[in-house]
Order: structure tokens, then sequence, then C-alpha cells
């Protein structure tokens, strides 16, 4: 019967994430099929926390942020949650020994973004850190199943990948986080005068973290290494497009990469993945 249970859990974790990312999803359905529910369950976590602080404007957002930090560790700590996305997220946790100061990052980093903050060089890392480096290193923890002499040298690789994510997602949803939520992330920038200059100097910044990115996507073990991909081809074609967009354009519109092309992306990193190039 616990085994139902459980069954049940990771079950709303895969649909939060189909609810709430086609990429990602796509992501996941190409990885090893061993991995789909840890990445469900570590996916499914990071949303919820990420969804208190994005939308629940008219609830006390702090209150339901320190119940579900809280509820996080009791979980972990006790082995079960009547929370079925927490339920499920304590179980890889637990299984695959995810390092407790990563938990702390990422919730710290949900944190920062009930305040209005201004976010200066050291400010800015920190929140990249925690937002998004955690969360692949959470992955990767996953994908290298205990070997941690192969965590360690792929590490700096993962964190740069999700630093590239992030900073795509900064640029993308420039918009409604200064609009909507008072927020801009990238420090020393003025949103009333947001130049080229400063654009292609941001953009600068990520490429290099794509560049490192890939260098440790292609060393992943190999039941992960298409999943990983596909998700960076992703990002990569979207920040592309926004490459491609200008700095004015880019504050009054959300750029987007159309399902088409991401159905399109899929077919071509499977026959990768068949033919074994990745």
């Amino acid at each position: 019967m616990f085994s139902l249970y459980e069954k049940s859990t990771f079950g709303c974790s895969k649909l939060v994430t189909e609810l709430y990312s086609t990429s990602f999803s796509m992501g996941i359905k190409t990885l090893t099929k061993r991995f789909h529910e840890p990445i469900y369950g570590i996916y499914g976590f990071v949303r919820f926390a990420d969804e208190i602080v994005d939308t629940f404007h008219q609830f006390d957002k702090k209150y339901l942020l320190d119940k579900f930090k809280s509820d996080t560790y009791e979980a972990i700590e006790t082995g079960i949650s009547l929370n079925p996305i927490l339920h499920s997220f304590q179980k890889i946790v637990r299984q695959y020994k995810i390092d407790r100061e990563l938990i702390d990052a990422f919730l710290y980093s949900m944190e920062m973004d009930l305040g209005q903050i201004v976010y200066d060089d050291s400010k800015y890392k920190e929140y990249i850190y925690g937002s998004a480096e955690v969360v692949g290193l959470m992955c990767l923890k996953v994908f290298v199943e205990g070997n941690e002499e192969q965590y360690d040298s792929l590490k700096t690789d993962a964190r740069s990948l999700g630093a590239a994510f992030q900073k795509v997602n900064f640029l993308r949803d420039l918009k409604s986080d200064y609009q909507e939520r008072g927020r801009v992330y990238f420090p020393q920038i003025d949103m009333s005068n947001f130049s080229a200059y400063a654009k292609r100097e941001i953009e600068k910044d990520i490429q290099i973290d794509f560049d490192n990115a890939l260098r440790g996507i292609l060393n992943l073990p190999v039941g992960a290494r298409s999943g990983v991909y596909l998700a960076y081809v992703y990002y990569l074609k979207l920040f592309k497009r926004i490459k491609q967009t200008s700095a004015a354009k880019i504050q009054t519109q959300r750029v987007r990469v159309p399902d088409f092309i991401k159905f399109t992306l899929l077919a071509k990193t499977l026959v990768k993945g068949h033919l074994g190039v990745l």
C-alpha cells in the first residue's frame, strides 16, 4: 500500500512538471527511465517553492514559504509527508544523498524574492547559485548515482548550465519581473535606460556559461546525456532569439520558442542519441 502512495506522489510531481514546463518535460522523457521519477521529484519541489514567491500575492507569502520550508525539512527527517510534492522530493533527497546545503541555498534564494533587493554583484551571484546552480547539482547527484568522484569532476560545469538557464530566464522575463514584481536581477542595470550595450555585456557572460556547460554535458553518464543536452539546445535556441531582439523590444514582450520548434529539437536529439552522437 505504501508503494502505491509513493507512486501517486511521483505522479503529482510529474503532473506539475508537465503543466509548468513543456521543454523540461520533453527533456526528462529522453533520460533513461530510472531517472524520470527522481527528476520529476526535484522539479516539482522547486516549482512549488517558486510559485509561492511569484504568484501567491493575495496570501501571506512569507508564512507560506516558511511553512513549506519547515515541512520540507520535517519530510526529509521523518521520511514521509502527506504533501505529495514534498514526499517525492524527500524520497529523492534521502536516496541520492542530496546535500542539505543545496536545499538551504535554494530556499534562501526563494526568501530573497520576498523582498525588494537591489542586486549587487555579490547578491546576484548568491541568487544565481541558490535559485539555479544548486538545482543542477541536485540533478547531477541523481545522474552520477553515488559516484562522488564523477560528481566532483562535473559539478562546476553543472553550475554553469544552471546559471546559463537562469540568466536567459532573467532576460526573457525582464518585463514581467520588473513591472509585475519590481525585480531587477542584473547588477547595475537601469531599467529606465536598458541599453544595447548592457544587453550585449549580459549576453557575453551567458555565452561563457553555455560554453562551459556543454563540456560537462558531453561527460555526463550516457543515460542522462541526451535529456540534459535537449534542455541545453532549447535554451540555446531561446538565447539566440533573445540576442536577435532589441534591448527596447525585450522590455515590452516575452521571447518564446514555438512548440513546433521544441518538438523538432526533441526529434533531432533523439536521433543523435540513437546514433550514439551524444
